[in-house]
């Protein structure tokens, strides 16, 4: 081939893999424009779908626009289920469905869109756990960790497709279903949905908490599978002040908080399907879990909760981010709330981009650490909604401002994680190598921040739908407004140029 000075030449190629000598349909034949392709089509319905947001700040606007393209982009289905959208975990490296992740970015995207839990609810449930199986770590009841499929099956923990070895994923089921019917969810899909979320309830009382002191531990079953099953799941994650890791069996701090909201969204459940025995129990059970978390858990001479017990009951004392998880839970006793807060917005947490995973002065920190000093959006958009939950808004918009100014360094996209720099020492964020660049739930954490310092509460359990709005966007945004906001069948728009900072209001949707 031979191009001429200051010419061009340009060719595609197209590699098609097959199965048993039949080949797949090609994603984007070359006889026809990207646009007029099936994918193409697909992500148009997704924005067609999802509602309108307009932004005075121009980063925050890029960042939304960001996210709602990538959150399309990395939606997935069963070829059995093609009409039941789930997300992937991120790209490259989690290219798959995953437990825990799928729940936590549905419960951000509620606000903006229903189907997406919709579909990630029915699926983990017609994936729960059915037999014991130690391999796999499956347990009656248990939601997965995550699905590997076809090529991708070599990377499979435990010898199996489904691997079950995550301990938050089955509480964080129960809870996204109550806050899905509070947006919604027909009726049919809480009938259906209810048997699994119930038997949810039954392996955290039965498996989740092993030794029966009533908090849901997690170790292990065999030496395949993951070490440690929060969140923070890498092997140096869960570890004391002076650096030394913690042993099993572990009681994680914002687990016990994901077990006391699901405890809280049973009760509403059985409130809206006219049970009221059932949801006074749930509630009392939610109330003693409570109690005792806050005495067994929380560090009196530190002002903070500890990260975990360990298996000698010993509480583990590092300040790590978890326990802003708690304050969205609301497990969280009042009174204890405003040291909490102040311990993650202190100087060895906040790096002014975000919260850091696990404080400076803790023997383990490093700022380029995967679970020891980084920065996590999607840990950080639940905090602010933790802190807009107690009433600490300013803290909240500090935070979701540092957070969405680290978008634009990122092209609009916040990444998995990055590094744990403080901003006073390098002027701006510096990148995790390894990071997942889109990932499903960075990519909600902007929405999760503007509905909360927007202050969505919806509830549609009743015979007319209530919005409750709590406005507390800072004013460096300038105005929010999201048109189209869907509440079941009914839609609405909200403008927090119209609405009065700090005081709840109540909007009721108009049909159509």
């Amino acid at each position: 081939l031979a191009v001429p000075p200051h010419g061009c030449w340009s060719t595609t190629v197209e590699v098609l893999p097959s199965t048993d000598g039949i080949e797949v349909a090609s994603s984007f034949p070359l006889d026809r424009p990207v646009e007029a392709t099936a994918p193409a089509g697909r992500m148009r319905e997704w924005q067609r779908s999802t509602p309108d947001v307009h932004c005075d700040d121009p980063v925050l606007q890029s960042a939304l626009k960001r996210s709602v393209l990538d959150l399309g982009a990395l939606r997935i289905s069963d070829p059995d289920f093609p009409d039941t959208d789930v997300i992937a975990a991120g790209a490259p490296w989690f290219m798959a469905l995953f437990g825990r992740d799928s729940l936590l970015t549905s419960w951000l995207m509620l606000p903006w869109d229903l189907e997406l839990a919709r579909g990630t609810l029915h699926t983990l449930a017609r994936l729960q756990g059915r037999e014991v199986d130690p391999l796999s770590e499956e347990e009656p009841g248990r939601i997965l960790h995550e699905v590997r499929l076809g090529i991708d099956e070599s990377r499979a923990l435990g010898g199996s497709r489904l691997y079950f070895g995550t301990v938050d994923a089955t509480p964080l089921f129960v809870m996204l279903l109550g806050r899905a019917v509070r947006w919604g969810l027909p009726a049919a899909d809480i009938a259906s949905l209810l048997p699994a979320a119930d038997r949810a309830l039954e392996w955290i009382a039965k498996y989740g908490d092993s030794d029966g002191d009533g908090f849901v531990e997690y170790q292990r079953k065999t030496d395949r599978g993951l070490l440690n099953q929060g969140w923070k799941d890498s092997q140096d994650s869960i570890v004391f002040r002076d650096g030394k890791l913690a042993r099993g069996p572990i009681a994680l701090a914002e687990v016990q908080g994901y077990v006391y909201a699901a405890y809280c969204a049973r009760a509403d459940l059985a409130d809206a399907s006219g049970d009221p025995v059932a949801a006074r129990e749930w509630r009392e059970r939610a109330a003693e879990l409570k109690r005792r978390f806050n005495e067994a858990f929380w560090l009196p001479d530190e002002g903070y909760f500890a990260l975990a017990l360990d298996g000698d009951k010993r509480s583990v004392d590092a300040l790590a981010s978890n326990q802003g998880h708690c304050l969205w839970t609301g497990i969280v006793d009042e009174s204890k709330a405003p040291s909490v807060a102040a311990a993650l917005m202190s100087d060895r947490m906040f790096s002014g981009w975000g919260v850091r995973t696990l404080a400076t002065d803790m023997a383990a920190f490093n700022p380029v650490s995967y679970h020891n000093g980084s920065v996590w959006p999607h840990d950080n958009a639940l905090i602010v909604q933790g802190l807009c939950r107690y009433g600490f808004v300013a803290q909240a918009a500090e935070l979701a401002r540092g957070l969405v100014e680290a978008s634009a360094h990122f092209g609009g996209r916040l990444p998995e994680l990055f590094c744990g720099f403080s901003r006073e020492d390098v002027p701006i964020p510096v990148g995790y190598p390894t990071s997942c660049s889109p990932q499903a739930w960075a990519a909600a954490a902007p929405l999760g921040v503007v509905s909360a310092l927007l202050g969505l509460q919806a509830d549609a359990t009743g015979a007319e739908p209530v919005l409750r709005v709590t406005c507390n966007v800072p004013p460096e945004w300038g105005r929010v407004g999201i048109e189209r906001l869907a509440l079941g069948d009914r839609y609405l728009s909200v403008d927090s140029a119209t609405l009065p900072h700090g005081r709840t209001v109540e909007l009721v949707p108009a049909l159509g």
